[in-house]
This record gives structure tokens, C-alpha cells and sequence, in this order.
């Protein structure tokens, strides 16, 4: 179990690690505002998994005045529950419920196989796997900007000759590293490269001194027996909320 100050750090570093143009801090609350399509990237999120609703009209006034919409990432912790029946009240729907887990580096080392390569940037073979068959380019395109600007982050990638095949982003913040936008090309899942993708980008956290690893998959998600073979466990469950 985490406890608040640790729920704290990592808030902080799940936010940092997606770039957002800019992040306002209000009443223990962060409200990043951004353009792209990452929705942690634009979405008000409590630093403390307790509270209650007061802060929302005051987040939905700073969404305003950036002429952003408003929308909040709460997870659904009992500390929450008045601020989620506010979200209701004023009209808000809860959607894409995505599983927050944490685990270690030292679990993603343990995957094993010949790890994959680790970059300082996404080169064009990178940016082809992410954004290719089976992906929307204009969104891929987005998330490649978002994490590309985001501090410290590196590209993990699987190749065979001149073909990226698998792809994974490890970013650092706060002692957390994070993991993100893992990809594989659809005619060549199953076959243990985003295994070696993750071995890969543990091995740079284990360099970097950084044990704690969080990541964020969506419920449904067939990926989620990867991430428990390598010892991820469940911090907690949290959903979008838009108008």
C-alpha cells in the first residue's frame, strides 16, 4: 500500500512524465492543460486520493480561461466519493476506467530474453512502429510529441534488419520511472518483444539507481498478464471525467 505522501510523488510524476504545456497547482490539486491526446496530459487530478468537491468549480474556471475543455482523472477511492458525486451533479460521465499498477525494475529485468536497444530519442524507424498499421497517425503523432519533450525520457525499441518492430518510452520523476506507449506491429505479437522492449527499459531504470516503476493500462487490456508476469501490482483503479 502507498501512502499519501508517496500517492503524492507519484501524481506528480505521472503528470510530468506526459509534458503538458503547462500544469497549474490549485487548492492540492494539479491542472495541466495541453493540446495533444494524452488525457493525463489534460485532464485535473487530486494529489491526495481524499477530499472533497471544493476545488472543481474553480478547476473548471481555469480550463476556461485556457479554452480548454474541463475534465478530471479521479481514482475511485473512498476518499474521493463527494468529489465524483460532484462530477455527477454538475453534469460530468466517468469513462475509459485504466488500471494504475506499480512494480519494480527489477521485475521488468526479470522478463528476460535478449533485451531491446534503449535510445536518448525516437528516430524514424521508432516513430514508424508507434504510428503504423493498426494506429491512428494523428494521435500517435501527438503522444511522440508529448513524450519526447517529457525530462529524461528514453526509447526502448525491438529491431530486425531495418524494420522497428516493438516500441516502449521510460521516463523519470519524483524516484519513479514510468512506463509508456508500448507497441507492437500486429503481425508480430505474441512472439515476446514487448517482453524485451520492458527488460530493456528496466535495465536503464536499474543504471539510473531507480527501483519504483508505475505504469497505466486500460482495463481491457490483454496486455495486463504481461505486466503481472513481471510482478506489477494494483495501486488503484481511476477513470476520465468529461462533459
Amino acid at each position: 500500500m502507498l501512502d499519501a505522501l508517496e500517492i503524492e510523488a507519484l501524481e506528480r510524476a505521472i503528470v510530468a512524465s506526459v509534458a503538458p504545456e503547462r500544469v497549474i497547482e490549485l487548492d492540492g490539486w494539479l491542472v495541466p492543460i495541453d493540446d495533444g491526446d494524452i488525457g493525463r496530459a489534460k485532464s485535473a487530478v487530486p494529489l491526495r486520493h481524499v477530499g472533497g468537491p471544493a476545488p472543481i468549480a474553480a478547476i473548471e474556471e481555469a480550463y476556461r480561461r485556457a479554452r480548454r475543455p474541463a475534465a478530471f482523472r479521479l481514482a475511485e477511492t473512498q476518499g474521493l466519493i463527494a468529489a465524483r458525486a460532484e462530477l455527477l451533479r454538475r453534469g460530468y460521465a466517468a469513462h475509459t476506467p485504466t488500471i494504475m499498477k506499480t512494480g519494480t525494475a527489477s521485475g521488468l529485468i526479470a522478463l528476460g530474453g535478449q533485451p531491446g536497444e534503449v535510445v536518448a530519442a525516437p528516430d524514424a524507424g521508432w516513430i514508424a512502429a508507434f504510428s503504423g498499421e493498426g494506429f491512428d497517425r494523428a494521435e500517435s503523432a501527438a503522444r511522440v510529441r508529448n513524450l519526447s519533450r517529457s525530462p529524461d525520457a528514453l526509447f526502448g525499441a525491438v529491431r530486425e534488419g531495418d524494420r522497428t518492430l516493438a516500441v516502449g518510452v521510460i521516463t523519470f520523476g519524483g524516484g519513479w520511472a514510468g512506463i509508456h506507449g508500448m507497441r507492437t506491429a500486429p503481425d508480430r505479437r505474441k512472439e515476446g518483444l514487448a517482453s524485451r522492449v520492458l527488460s530493456a527499459l528496466g535495465r536503464a531504470a536499474a543504471t539510473r539507481g531507480v527501483e519504483r516503476v508505475f505504469l497505466q493500462v486500460k482495463e481491457d487490456n490483454p496486455a495486463r498478464s504481461l505486466y503481472r508476469k513481471a510482478g506489477f501490482e494494483l495501486a488503484w483503479r481511476y477513470q476520465y471525467w468529461a462533459r
